[in-house]
């Protein structure tokens, strides 16, 4: 029998439990409202990685969980640091990433006001971008919340939550948490039923069409499977690498052109996985299908929404893609042309290059660059909104992008945290001259920690794509030109390397050498590069 651990103040005793429960890592910031938390943080023997603000510490903590599929945790204080996580909360929310953050609040707020960082609701203003956030009144359900929270990450679609303990609970000494393991809890499965129905409506289309969405982005085994059974593929943008780039009849990351829908209603069956086929994965109101239409995923809201699936599957998509492997074990003939495909990815190529001038030769020669195990945090800019189109990528989820909520400010902090996850991995953050701006400052966290992290700052001058926006609704473009700071001195301010590469080949060789290097690199790349 496991030996009960010894009583400390709460605050100590959750670090403890986090340990326990398999969390290694927490960023965050100290305050006097919150420093309880950090009392067992070295005892325990978790590393904790100081941002300098708190959207930064929540980022970092998404980044974190992106790369390793485990929670990210985040300690903030009362009032004001939990209300500059509420950002970062709501990415991972739109984007599915598990992470925990926990903080501080008053212990009493209805009768007495003016109380350092007093709030009128701060349990309901993290339940506005979180799953659920929770207020615990004892030690017990201060243990009960975190076990709940880490059971539901690994059991239902992860989504951030929050958890507040008071000040003097958190000052209060309480005996330890049960020790025993958190039990597991498998997702939810497909039954024999539904495998065998999916099975023969897939034996029997002319044209079966899989979609793979980001809930997807744990199989790696679709290729061999797809090519089995002749079917063509398409991924959203969180679901690219699923399915190689290269294989004869995928028609790549292309979903969200316009004409996509043309192809999709060519078949007879489509199968989206993982995806909620949401605005932003189609940028359009309909998916364009015609055939049958199935939805397999572990969210029911997912299953009831506008698209009105003819078949939907509850169940983890992993497991339903390998059942159905084994339930079609035979090669399979369809109506696909491979070279039809390939034709159509090339014009969506082609289509990007007219749209976005200049930006394909150099995501082409910065690839090229990059070792195939790269794992890359883009920020809202325009160099990432064609690179996550055209970029074939060798394994899935290793692009990570503030799709949903759309985020500026993401990409560095994000990046912070899979690099502090990645450890010997190489890890690269692309960021516009604008948003780069929004969290600047975690660069400093980058150089404490000498990340070998090359930090792509593309610098069009302008917010240039609210300003193309701007023309298209016949708007005349105002507030879209800003004056920059002189980014390769600020980089150097904080202790970075930096670089400022004139061409495409010097491009690659200074991220080649970041990659390399004992601490950050800024590299400064302007909208021209491509034609020098």
């Amino acid at each position: 029998m496991s030996e009960s651990p010894p009583e400390r103040p709460l605050g100590a005793q959750i670090s403890h439990m986090l340990k326990s429960r398999g969390v290694d890592v927490i960023f965050g910031i100290p305050g006097v409202h919150n420093q309880e938390m950090y009392r067992g943080i070295e005892e325990a023997g978790i590393t904790h990685v100081l941002a300098r603000h708190e959207q930064g510490a929540g980022f970092m903590a998404d980044g974190y969980a992106r790369a390793t599929g485990r929670p990210g945790v985040a300690y903030v204080i009362t009032g004001p640091g939990l209300c500059n996580t509420l950002t970062p909360l709501g990415q991972a929310y739109s984007d599915s990433v598990p992470v925990l953050a926990i903080s501080s609040c008053l212990g009493e707020t209805a009768a007495t006001r003016g109380q350092l960082h007093q709030m009128k609701d701060q349990e309901g203003a993290a339940r506005t971008v979180c799953d659920w956030s929770e207020t615990a009144r004892t030690a017990d359900a201060a243990y009960a919340l975190i076990d709940r929270a880490l059971m539901e990450f690994q059991s239902a679609r992860p989504r951030p939550k929050h958890i507040s303990v008071p000040i003097p609970l958190l000052q209060a000494r309480a005996a330890g948490h049960d020790p025993a393991p958190l039990p597991t809890a498998p997702l939810p499965k497909a039954s024999g039923t539904q495998v065998t129905d999916l099975a023969a409506q897939i034996r029997a289309a002319k044209r079966p069409l899989f979609i793979f969405g980001g809930g997807a982005k744990g199989i790696d085994f679709a290729a061999p499977l797809l090519a089995r059974w002749q079917a063509a593929s398409l991924t959203t943008y969180a679901g690219r690498g699923i399915v190689p780039a290269d294989a004869p009849l995928h028609f790549g990351a292309y979903l969200a052109r316009g004409s996509s829908a043309d192809m999709i209603g060519q078949a007879d069956l489509v199968i989206a996985l993982g995806t909620e086929l949401s605005e932003v994965d189609l940028w359009r109101d309909k998916l364009g299908h015609s055939g049958t239409l199935v939805r397999v995923d572990i969210d029911p809201q997912v299953l009831s929404d506008r698209h009105r699936a003819d078949v939907t599957v509850l169940g983890d998509c992993a497991a339903l893609l390998a059942d159905l492997g084994a339930a079609l074990p035979d090669t399979g003939a369809t109506d696909w042309d491979a070279g039809a495909v390939a034709k159509q990815r090339h014009m969506w190529r082609a289509e990007i290059m007219t749209e976005r001038p200049g930006i394909v030769p150099v995501a082409d020669a910065l690839r090229a660059a990059l070792p195939a195990d790269t794992m890359i945090y883009s920020d809202m800019t325009q160099f990432a909104y064609a690179a996550k189109e055209i970029w074939p990528m060798a394994r899935a989820g290793h692009w990570h992008h503030p799709y949903g909520f759309g985020t500026l400010g993401y990409a560095l902090p994000a990046a912070i945290g899979g690099a502090v996850a990645r450890r010997g991995l190489p890890t690269v953050a692309i960021a516009g001259d604008y948003g780069f701006q929004f969290t600047l400052q975690e660069l400093g966290v980058a150089v404490e920690l000498g990340l070998p992290l090359p930090i792509i700052v593309w610098d069009n001058g302008k917010l240039g794509e609210i300003e193309a926006s701007m023309v298209r609704a016949q708007i005349a473009p105002n507030a879209v030109i800003q004056r920059n700071p002189d980014f390769i001195m600020l980089a150097r301010a904080y202790g970075a390397y930096t670089a400022a590469p004139g061409s495409l080949d010097a491009l690659q060789k200074d991220v080649t050498k970041a990659l390399a290097a004992d601490g950050p690199t800024l590299i400064y790349v302007t909208s021209d590069i491509a034609g020098a």
